[in-house]
């Protein structure tokens, strides 16, 4: 028996005829039934594949009502006598249906239908007018289900539709950082044009306009986001460099949400004709806020590099102008704790450069030949020594790598002293007098490896993290200072003056961050102050003292929603009340901030989150809440995580800088927001499939 699938006969044969047994064929399977099942008295083949039933020549044609849906798509006419075609009704095209008894299948016409090769149906656009294009076919709760096994699990069929494709290129383009001329690359278009090749090829003009399409509608969703943040918008400003001289700031958004927490969003990416101008950035910022509608929000600025003096105070006015409670511009920081740390530890590197080539010399001895490492491997492990440290060899724009480098070195100093005798081509092992520079190399760069690391780890720090580091760093150089190492002393003295500049712009921002946090308040400024200033210590703190209780008494001149009528705006009849609260507890004579002040410190837990505790204390304390919400959102560092330890500003490549700046900017903050967007969607698809296997 032969099953006619368009071009391919079905035939019932003569000399084995079926009398009272009927044979189904399905799709893809064959199944006999009994006569009691179905009684047959005369000979029928039915077939089920989307055809008309056929039977042998003996028999008359019985004809069933197609359920296909691919029929509304078809008529059938009559071409010749005994020749049937099926016409489509968009384009007109014929295929063939049935000549004499052989009659054809539908999946030659689904092909036409649904993989988008008819023409009047290739540049359909709505979908919903066409529900086979979008939608799986769904039978009747009526109509007996059809008996089949589908040959696999795939989607129906999408009519094709050029203006999404060029959608999902430019995001494609976008999210992978590829190139904008990949559209125009042979490769690429072969490989599209197999695929689907009803779509035209489109130029770097047009991919250009389709990025910077998506790039705007995103912005629309980021401003949207933005509008109801209840407090005030910090921002960074990450400078990046050019072969072309060209300078490119990256500024970001930091502030919490109604939800109390922490979050960031990159705002502009700008180029900078001329970097070096004090006022390039002053005008960057400017543009910024007038752009991002930011007039009244703004409450900090932190730089990514040192800034000059006159690069500040052209900043400091504009956070005074429209952004009243902000110290008069004092909350600016003129560089991020990751720089300042980071040209800390290119201070001690530069001091130790000619020992810190004779280890690296070593380790490349060792990790760059097969049998010197087996040599290494088998001393070390004759003389047992039991450091699980392996040895790599450092990038030298990273300064961690080298921080690591000399660990590793450091507790495998024994096997180093001894290779020469176990591998004849280890000519110079370093000397004692280097090992021990080495150990005091590791004993300044420990803490700022450890510092710049919580960067990474927290995701996103506050300047609570930072204040016991830079307070602890700058109290163990006065103590280096005054050893008697000539080596160490010179290496602490470099780095005391950065840290003492660092502690005079940041050390307000920072103590005022601690008062924030429960757990110290102003306790820990004093006891740090203290070690650090010494006799000086009091006047500092009266710094800090003074300057908390301005802030707070700018935040209370600030308009707030009035509460003391109800709903309606009918007065709640409670106002003496209020008037005898005051006269007879003297509640009026302290201040939210004095009384926050007066109260006992919170244990100091090591999983405490002060935003949800202010959260949950914001009705205690109204006015101060909102002053802790902005001082908290206070980035310490400008520099992307993945860039902390990054010896030098970071350089826009080639490719982007030849392209127009309103295009660079596109494609870099539209991959940030798409990227946050798809992470924020699977983190939300893992906790609804958390959720629903916790309900199981």
């Amino acid at each position: 028996m032969e099953v006619y699938n368009e071009d391919t006969e079905m035939r019932s044969p003569e000399t084995q005829p079926i009398k009272e047994t009927a044979l189904e064929v399905y799709n893809d399977t064959a199944e006999i039934r009994s006569p009691e099942t179905q009684p047959i008295e005369e000979t029928a083949l039915e077939v089920y594949n989307d055809t008309e039933m056929v039977s042998p020549e003996t028999q008359p044609i019985k004809r069933r009502k197609k359920k296909s849906m691919v029929w509304e798509h078809f008529t059938i006419e009559a071409v010749e006598p005994n020749c049937r075609r099926a016409f489509c009704k968009g384009c007109n095209q014929s295929f063939a249906y049935s000549n004499g008894n052989k009659v054809a299948g539908t999946s030659h016409l689904k092909r036409h239908i649904f993989k988008g090769t008819c023409p009047a149906l290739i540049h359909t656009h709505d979908n919903d007018n066409n529900p086979l294009m979008s939608t799986p076919y769904t039978p009747k709760t009526d109509t007996p289900r059809r008996r089949y096994r589908s040959q696999n699990n795939a989607s129906p069929y999408v009519a094709f539709n050029q203006d999404k494709c060029r959608q999902e290129i430019a995001k494609m383009i976008i999210m992978h950082d590829y190139p904008l001329h990949m559209v125009q690359h042979p490769g690429f278009v072969s490989f599209v044009q197999s695929i689907q090749p009803h779509f035209d090829a489109v130029s770097f003009n047009n991919v250009q306009g389709d990025c910077v399409a998506t790039y705007l509608a995103e912005k629309q969703n980021v401003m949207k986001s933005l509008e109801g943040i209840p407090g005030r918008f910090c921002l960074t400003l990450d400078f990046w460099t050019s072969k072309l001289t060209l300078g490119y700031v990256f500024i970001t958004a930091h502030y919490i949400d109604s939800d109390w927490k922490i979050q960031k969003k990159l705002l502009n990416v700008l180029m900078e004709s001329y970097p070096e101008a004090d006022e390039a950035l002053s005008l960057a910022v400017a543009n910024c806020v007038s752009e991002w509608g930011l007039e009244g929000k703004l409450f900090n600025v932190t730089f990514n590099h040192p800034a000059s003096n006159s690069a500040v105070e052209n900043i400091r006015p504009q956070l005074c102008i429209k952004n009243p409670g902000i110290l008069d511009g004092q909350l600016v920081i003129g560089n991020c704790v990751a720089r300042t740390f980071g040209s800390l530890a290119k201070d001690v590197l530069e001091k130790g450069k000619d020992v810190i080539k004779n280890i690296r010399d070593s380790v490349k001895h060792v990790k760059t030949s097969e049998s010197h490492e087996e040599r290494f491997t088998e001393l070390k492990e004759q003389l047992q020594v039991p450091s699980e440290k392996v040895l790599s060899l450092d990038d030298q724009t990273q300064w961690n790598t080298t921080y690591m480098m000399l660990v590793a070195a450091s507790e495998l100093k024994e096997v180093f002293s001894c290779l020469d005798t176990a591998d004849p081509d280890y000519k110079k092992p370093p000397s004692a007098e280097d090992w021990r520079h080495v150990e005091a190399l590791c004993t300044f760069l420990k803490p700022l490896f450890e510092a710049v690391s919580t960067l990474q780890s927290t995701g996103n720090p506050s300047a609570v993290t930072f204040f016991h580091e830079v307070w602890k760093t700058q109290s163990d150089l006065s103590r280096a200072i005054a050893g008697e190492d000539p080596f160490v002393t010179g290496i602490a003295k470099t780095m005391q003056e950065k840290v003492d500049k660092y502690w005079r712009d940041c050390s307000l921002v920072l103590a005022m961050a601690v008062v924030m946090d429960p757990r110290f308040k102003m306790k820990l400024v004093e006891f740090s102050f203290s070690k650090i200033f010494g006799e000086d210590a009091g006047k500092n703190i009266k710094t800090v003292d003074d300057g908390i209780h301005e802030l707070f008494t700018e935040y209370m001149a600030l308009p707030s929603p009035q509460n003391t009528t109800s709903e309606g705006g009918k007065a709640d009849g409670l106002s003496d009340f209020d008037t005898y609260i005051m006269e007879t507890t003297g509640q009026n004579l302290k201040s939210e901030l004095d009384q926050y002040l007066d109260e006992t410190l919170l244990p100091r837990v090591q999983e405490f989150d002060v935003l949800d505790w202010w959260k949950q204390n914001k009705l205690k304390y109204p006015t101060l809440s909102k002053m802790a919400r902005d001082i908290l959102s206070i980035p310490v560092s400008a520099a992307a995580f993945d860039f902390v330890f990054d010896m030098e500003p970071r350089e826009m490549d080639e490719y982007k800088t030849s392209l127009r700046p309103e295009t660079v900017e596109a494609l870099i903050c539209a991959r940030e927001w798409l990227l946050e967007s798809n992470a924020s969607s699977s983190a939300a698809a893992q906790n609804a499939s958390a959720t629903i296997k916790s309900e199981a």
